[in-house]
């Protein structure tokens, strides 16, 4: 039987450090879907509408939400146009699932979900899931789809969640401020940590490492492990599965 899991992609990791979208990041994730897809079904949950927006439309910083869901109005379309055209050079049917976090709280829509990602599966489909950004702010707002992907994880019953991001992991200061910062490679006792965790925004995500931090702690509560780990790294799925890099592990 093949292992599930979320793999949640942040907006900070799809552009690679700059203000649009990376085809060379897509191609490595599609490339690890492929070369997985015999011993895992993965799930993938996709921040980068508003990304993938930049391309067509300028914006400045701070604008308004009503700006922003258009942004990703515009911008989900085009990403799902690259990540079809991306998967498709690699064997991959892809489908598009757009949620909100109130479909969660719904059990006629939690039903509907739970069938539909597992269906997809069975057909050999990968899902891929952001949120309905033009009905629903919370994305935008709070968490670069951490917590979408926290609850995906436990819907679906699935046996890891893996946040990837734009650093190796949890660290025990800000690695960006703090020369002397160390990687945390395992933890378990996660409230200390993020009632003291600096708070910290990539230029495009809308979260940061508490948020993270959260939502490994709604995986935990239903007993699925998180991982931490830095998506800029090529292979970064396959070499942490492989005990090839270094990145955070939240025990349950």
């Amino acid at each position: 039987m093949k292992k599930r899991i979320v793999l949640k992609i942040g907006s900070s990791t799809l552009t690679q450090g700059s203000n649009r979208i990376s085809r060379g990041k897509i191609e490595d994730i599609a490339l690890q879907l492929q070369l997985l897809k015999e011993e895992y079904e993965i799930i993938l949950v996709s921040s980068g509408a508003i990304a993938a927006a930049h391309q067509f439309v300028e914006h400045q910083e701070g604008a308004k939400i009503e700006v922003k869901q258009a942004l990703a109005a515009i911008g989900q379309l085009h990403l799902m146009r690259i990540f079809q055209e991306v998967c498709s050079d690699h064997s991959i049917p892809i489908a598009q699932c757009l949620l909100t976090y109130h479909d969660f709280n719904n059990e006629d829509a939690q039903n509907n979900i739970r069938n539909t990602i597992d269906t997809l599966l069975n057909f050999g489909y990968t899902p891929i899931i952001n949120e309905n950004d033009t009905v629903a702010t919370d994305e935008i707002k709070f968490g670069d789809n951490d917590k979408l992907a926290a609850l995906t994880s436990i819907l679906t019953q699935s046996s890891l969640l893996v946040l990837a991001t734009d650093l190796d992991g949890l660290y025990n200061q800000d690695p960006k401020t703090h020369r002397s910062a160390q990687l945390i490679e395992s933890v378990r006792n996660l409230q200390p940590l993020i009632d003291s965790i600096e708070p910290s925004k990539s230029m495009l995500g809308s979260g940061g490492m508490k948020s993270k931090l959260e939502s490994a702690m709604l995986a935990q509560e239903a007993r699925i492990p998180t991982w931490i780990l830095n998506g800029g790294q090529n292979n970064f799925l396959i070499n942490a599965i492989n005990g090839k890099s270094k990145f955070t592990k939240i025990d349950i």
